[in-house]
């Protein structure tokens, strides 16, 4: 009866969100339970505080995975050399966004294309050969986040969302399981919209689908409102040792997106960086951070920053060595946005990096 009854609950709310064309999983659904709690305050492991150390000075290979169709529709297709590059320039770290979701099956099970997650195997693979950290994260799911689908997205039921991004993580443990503790797992990239509201109970829900698998590797956790500082007070970390607490910083955002296709409204070009004021704009998300690390004893990681080319570069190069030296006064580490697109350090067509912004990067 029981049964039945909690049956005819479920068939009513599916309709009733149906119609209103805004269905979500309810949690009391969904086959995969919270992390367990604790009985008493949880800290950062030595292991978390030392990995978040040895991450240094990391850069992301942005628009290649994430991409709608997986290999450089947004202008860069994976390359083997491009490890090589990454890696001899003096990178430590390398964040590799997927967009995972768009390469499964679209009902519940989520079933990732072999084909496709051979080639993430590949490039976690090389980079984790030169000695390097790599950090793989389930990046773009946009449905879920409650956005406009890309070109090529293919839609999904709304009352399988949730339960897919929990399919996507047990299989991607499972198929990292063996792999150096060089390899870090990154839950989501920038949760914002729905998971503004959902985030912490998905978060639980899919770090413990982790250590089914993965007991001791270390997970990136980031708050809502795409990852921002202001977003940490409303963080709430399952009680796990083996964390580290990622942010994003593109403060000064008129500057750092000027002409960006994709933001609405566009914003003007011409503006310049940086400031007094904008150097306190960029300073005060990683001040946050900061103080929020140390209240709750997790370590900080800068996952994203950057500058849009439509900047001049002597101009981007000055933003981002501002960035690095905020950040790195903090003791926070860092990876910049990105290796060779819109954004890129590396220019793919001359085949060589920028030097102003890799000497902003890297240089002394």
């Amino acid at each position: 009866m029981k049964l039945q009854k909690h049956r005819v609950m479920l068939l009513a709310w599916i309709m009733g969100c149906l119609a209103l064309g805004a269905c979500a999983q309810p949690s009391s659904t969904i086959p995969f339970p919270l992390y367990a709690e604790s009985n008493g305050r949880v800290t950062a492991s030595a292991q978390a505080v030392d990995t978040a150390r040895a991450l240094g000075r990391g850069i992301n290979l942005g628009n290649v995975f994430e991409s709608p169709q997986g290999n450089g529709d947004w202008d860069l297709p994976m390359r083997a050399e491009y490890v090589d590059k990454i890696s001899a320039a003096g990178f430590t770290t390398v964040r590799i966004p997927v967009r995972w979701s768009n390469h499964a099956t679209t009902d519940a099970d989520a079933i990732i294309d072999e084909a496709f997650a051979r080639r993430i195997d590949e490039t976690v693979d090389a980079f984790l050969a030169r000695g390097m950290y790599v950090v793989l994260n389930v990046h773009h799911y946009r449905q879920l986040t409650g956005d406009r689908l890309d070109p090529a997205e293919a839609r999904v039921d709304d009352v399988v969302l949730q339960l897919r991004f929990f399919k996507l993580w047990e299989q991607i443990a499972a198929r990292y399981k063996d792999r150096s503790p060089h390899l870090l797992f990154e839950l989501f990239n920038e949760p914002h919209g729905p998971l503004d509201r959902d985030w912490n109970d998905m978060a639980s829900r899919a770090l413990r689908i982790v250590r089914q698998s993965n007991p001791q590797r270390i997970v990136i956790i980031g708050p809502g409102r795409w990852n921002s500082a202001d977003a940490l007070a409303q963080l709430q970390l399952p009680p796990d040792p083996n964390l580290i607490v990622t942010i994003h910083d593109y403060d000064p955002f008129d500057f750092t997106h000027q002409g960006a296709e994709w933001v609405k409204p566009m914003r003007p070009l011409g503006v310049s960086c940086c400031s007094d004021e904008q150097r306190a704009r960029i300073a005060r998300g990683l001040e946050i951070a900061q103080a929020w690390g140390q209240r709750n004893a997790y370590p900080l990681w800068l996952g994203e920053f950057g500058a849009y080319s439509k900047a001049p570069t002597a101009v981007r190069a000055a933003y981002t060595r501002a960035v690095r030296d905020a950040a790195e006064r903090r003791g926070i580490n860092w990876a910049y946005w990105e290796f060779g697109a819109g954004f890129g350090a590396y220019d793919p067509r001359a085949e060589r990096w920028r030097p102003e912004l890799l000497e902003a990067l890297l240089g002394k």
